[in-house]
């Protein structure tokens, strides 16, 4: 998102501190005073937030909203009620005493009259609730468009009226935030001010009503936030409002919902996009078509408050615009492999999936592609009956559940779906039932008896996933009824040794039912047409290359794609309606319906193979469906289908020395991940540091501590804050200039090779191997400033005080390259970077060579530590937490003599919240006294903190049932 603001005039004050506030992923460009309006009917200093999508916000309150609701704040009656009261009752009144303080020439005491009944009614609302702000006890969007109304007027406490206590603490906590403090610095500087008085003076006088009549004529808002109405502004009341009591409120059956998205299609697809009113939605042409990047040389700077990505809700009734693909533009359409419904998924589902294809998706926005990433999860089927069997809900109710935690997941993953949607609505059954359709009418379908396993105790045919046995081929013991997991064959349950029904244990018999097959045989000669020209123009992994080829080599036979099930897409064909789809043949459909609830122009990216480059990614045990029998049932449609260009497979991630494992408590998986402590950023970059690209990987926690210590900590972050340190500590936090020498040229060379060699490798997809270009660059980086020593040349003549100023502004510019080129990998590390160093918003956009963002004159911001070490003795813990077995406080340690008698003080276990934040005390200790030893306090102070530590250690021992550990005495030992 780009938030575009003129430099003149308090209109943006509110939408800064809203986008501070919310930790809002936007970059701030500072329009030019001269240039016009950018929407017809509204002022010239009004900002426009521009989305993604090509959709421009003019409405500074709605991009408030947006910038909270992004966030993840839900907004609610009170809060809304708020945001139309300042619409309505305050923002008249806050137009005249700014028109009085700044063209009149009143002082603000004077100027605050015209806001007396404002105030006083929100200095009554805070004495009545008691509150400490507006909707609540945390400030919400409420408080800070209020505040953001206000505060050009107000300024200081001390200018409100002294009997208004309440409002006077609300108004002083609200200034005091870091968000509103940096936006009041940005906006209110005198030279904006004057150029907004002259615009002032040139205009009308406000006239302030203070009973406005009900009218259905169009209402002019003279404050300048807002302009005129119907032209994105926000929507007045019929009459006076009081939120939190008092006044006519507007009710209605739509009060308190979102006003602009439907809601239905889970967290990504309309989460983000509520509260927004359909005339805020302005497509900008230039936005829409994605201008391509113009490179920049070593140059000039501009304010950047973050990048990233929200999701926006694009169902058809919703205005938000959906994106789509662009003529000219290159349009990436990429997958994801729908998850089970009714898993959660571990950490092998998560690179091998949703991880690996969201740093491909960052890294092709980065580009400027025109991209978009959909997934969601797989919701039909026999797995889904069997879980809903297991823990006695129904089938919706399972999907219902899981689904909920599948995003609750991913969003922790900071996964950047586009939309993460469903297999279980109304659009899957169309298209599905559409291509089975035109399969049929083409002839591609056939009839069959085929011999199937039915329970006599469950009176039912049995579904595939519903039969257990022994593999014919490789004879694993736990092989289900469709598939090996050990050998990856597909298997027809009929060939099981030994086969049980999962619901009973009973021993199923075979009867004869009547089934429709896919005829591969006919379509084959099209799929290998397809598949030689997809080969030759597409990146196909080796893996899904060779298994393809395997399944062609073997011939391809009919493949059954219905089945005895109820939850399901129904068969739309007589002597068939009691059965439905095949999970293979229905599931990857639902890349198709959940793009169709995504928008309802979904045929521009799955009908449009001309200009859409599609990209699957998946574990190489799904493999089959999307090179063979996907295809297959998209070609026989013949209906100009969009087929994947390039096939992304991985190999496995193993867990330690065997498999992950819910059951046994074997491994990590997703919904486990944020209770460790470890941020989000650290599993992204330590899963795809080993990501299985070319063979089976393991997770290690001993690998993991290692890399977060050598790789993270000691190289990129080490690098990243010694760059930023040495602007700040020797060059008052001021680019220095540069005068570069031949060593540094051939050090810009050497980075330069290293960014074309990450780019051809992701373009390849390779993601793990372009991850090892970003830790080269910071390589190369550490033993620049080692070789150099700029904190000893700065200590020298006027040369070597011209070398340190080289060296360091080289280096805090290669710093700012890393933050781009790890956004895809640690997108709030990258942020986190971003913020520090204040990186102009224009580069993030990739280019192919190393170029200067941040110039001589550029002021960064407050550099800190990226990284925090691992230590072996937490890591051991975890290690033992999630490695399966027996449980820990049965296990048996060996040792070298009896154990002493426990001390008097042990006690039982205390309660799992007291626990955690015992566990949370610690951690927060420990990494204070790791500050302070960096930072090289005094000894004395240290050695204060270290006892405050370890007596919290003990503290957490005693509450854990153990024996507290007594520190070994430090120093020589007397032998």
């Amino acid at each position: 998102m780009r938030l575009r603001v003129p430099v003149r005039g308090p209109a943006a004050l509110k939408v800064l501190a809203a986008a501070g506030a919310a930790a809002a992923p936007v970059q701030l460009v500072w329009g030019d005073p001269s240039e016009p309006p950018r929407a017809p009917l509204r002022p010239p200093w009004a900002p426009a937030l521009e989305l993604e999508s090509g959709a421009v916000l003019f409405s500074p309150n709605a991009i408030c909203q947006f910038f909270f609701l992004c966030r993840g704040d839900e907004p609610t009656d009170l809060g809304n009620q708020w945001l139309e009261w300042e619409a309505t009752e305050l923002q008249p009144a806050a137009a005249a005493a700014l028109y009085a303080r700044l063209v009149l020439g009143r002082r603000a005491p004077e100027a605050v009259q015209a806001l007396r009944e404002p105030l006083a009614h929100i200095e009554q609302s805070l004495a009545r609730t008691g509150a400490a702000f507006l909707a609540g006890d945390t400030p919400s969007v409420a408080d800070v468009v209020v505040w953001g109304t206000l505060f050009p007027v107000v300024q200081e406490e001390s200018s409100l009226p002294g009997e208004l206590q309440a409002l006077r603490t609300w108004f002083q906590n609200m200034t005091l935030s870091e968000a509103c403090r940096d936006a009041a610095d940005a906006v209110l500087m005198p030279k904006a001010l004057l150029e907004f008085k002259s615009y002032l003076q040139r205009q009308p006088p406000p006239c302030l009503a203070m009973q406005r009549a009900t009218s259905n004529e169009p209402e002019v808002q003279p404050w300048p936030q807002d302009g005129p109405r119907g032209a994105g502004a926000d929507s007045p009341l019929p009459g006076p409002a009081s939120p939190a009591g008092g006044g006519r409120l507007r009710a209605g059956p739509d009060r308190g919902r979102d006003r602009s998205c439907c809601g239905r299609l889970g967290p990504w697809c309309c989460g983000a996009a509520q509260a927004l009113a359909a005339s805020e939605a302005c497509v900008s042409p230039g936005a829409a078509r994605g201008l391509p990047h113009t490179s920049r040389t070593w140059a000039d700077p501009t304010l950047l408050l973050g990048g990233g990505r929200v999701a926006l809700c694009a169902c058809p009734e919703c205005p938000a615009r959906a994106r789509l693909p662009v003529e000219g533009m290159r349009n990436v359409l990429i997958t994801s492999a729908l998850p089970y419904v009714n898993n959660v998924p571990h950490l092998g589902n998560i690179i091998g999936c949703v991880l690996s294809a969201d740093t491909f998706a960052r890294y092709c926005r980065l580009r400027n592609w025109n991209t978009l990433y959909v997934c969601g999860t797989d919701e039909y089927g026999t797995a889904t009956e069997t879980k809903a069997v297991e823990e006695g809900l129904t089938p919706q109710e399972i999907c219902d559940k899981y689904n909920a935690i599948h995003a609750d997941i991913y969003r922790w993953f900071d996964i950047s779906f586009d939309c993460f949607g469903r297999t279980t609505t109304p659009s899957q059954t169309t298209i599905a039932q559409d291509i089975f359709e035109r399969l049929l009418v083409r002839g591609f379908l056939l009839q069959d008896t085929v011999e199937q396993l039915q329970c006599e105790g469950c009176q039912r045919f049995l579904a595939d996933r519903f039969v257990e046995g022994t593999c014919p081929f490789c004879n694993y013991e736990e092989a289900r009824g469709d598939q090996c997991d050990k050998c990856g064959k597909l298997i027809n349950a009929v060939e099981l040794k030994s086969p049980q029904c999962k619901l009973c244990r009973g021993v199923p018999v075979v009867k004869p039912t009547q089934h429709l097959f896919l005829d591969l045989p006919k379509l084959e000669p099209r799929l290998e047409a397809w598949l030689e020209q997809s080969w030759a123009t597409g990146d196909w992994t080796a893996n899904a290359r060779y298994i393809t080829r395997s399944w062609i080599r073997d011939g391809l036979k009919p493949r059954c794609i219905t089945r005895d099930l109820k939850w399901g897409t129904p068969v739309p064909l007589d002597g068939f309606r009691d059965k439905v789809f095949y999970v293979w043949f229905d599931a990857p459909i639902g890349y198709l319906s959940i793009t169709a609830n995504y928008t309802e122009q979904w045929e521009r990216w799955w009908k449009n193979p001309q200009q859409v480059e599609l990209y699957n990614f998946m574990a190489k045990d799904n493999v089959p469906f999307h090179s063979v029998i996907f295809p297959c049932s998209l070609l026989g449609a013949d209906d100009n289908y969009t087929l994947v260009n390039h096939l992304i497979a991985t190999e496995y991630l193993n867990y330690e020395d065997g498999k992950f494992s819910k059951s046994r408590g074997v491994g990590v998986f997703g919904d486990m991940a944020k209770d460790t402590g470890i941020p989000a950023d650290i599993w992204r970059f330590y899963l795809l540091y080993l990501r299985p690209e070319g063979q089976d990987s393991a997770f290690s926690w001993s690998d993991l501590m290692l890399k977060n210590n050598s790789e993270l900590l000691n190289n990129l972050g080490n690098f990243i804050n010694r760059a930023g340190m040495f602007v700040c500590k020797f060059f008052g936090g001021t680019v220095p200039s540069m005068v570069l020498t031949p060593d540094d040229k051939r050090l810009l060379a050497r980075v330069t090779l290293e960014l074309r060699q990450y780019h051809q490798l992701l373009e390849k997809v390779r993601i793990r191997d372009a991850l090892r270009c970003i830790l080269s660059i910071s390589r190369h980086g550490n033993q620049y400033i080692q070789v150099n020593e700029p904190w000893k040349r700065i200590k020298g003549d006027e040369k070597d005080r011209q070398r340190a100023g080289t060296v360091t502004g080289v280096a805090v510019n290669m710093a700012s390259l890393l933050a781009v080129m790890l956004q895809p990998y640690m997108p709030s590390v990258s942020l986190a970077i971003q913020g520090q160093l204040r990186i102009p918003p224009d580069c993030f956009v990739l280019s192919h060579d190393f170029t200067c963002t941040l110039p001589a004159g550029h002021r960064v911001g407050t550099v800190s530590p990226l990284f925090q070490k691992l230590e072996p003795d937490r890591v051991e813990a975890l290690r033992r937490r999630f490695g399966g077995g027996q449980p820990e406080e049965l296990a048996v340690e060996p040792q070298a003599k009896p154990a002493p008698p426990a001390p008097e003080t042990l006690v039982a276990p205390t309660d799992p919240q007291r626990l955690q934040e015992l566990a949370q005390e610690v951690a927060r200790q420990g990494n204070h006294v790791r500050q302070l030893k960096a930072n090289k306090a005094e000894k004395a102070q240290i050695e204060v903190e270290v006892a405050k530590l370890l007596a919290l250690k003990q503290q957490l021992a005693l509450a854990e049932g153990r024996s507290p550990e007594v520190p070994a005495p430090k120093g020589k030992h007397k032998k």
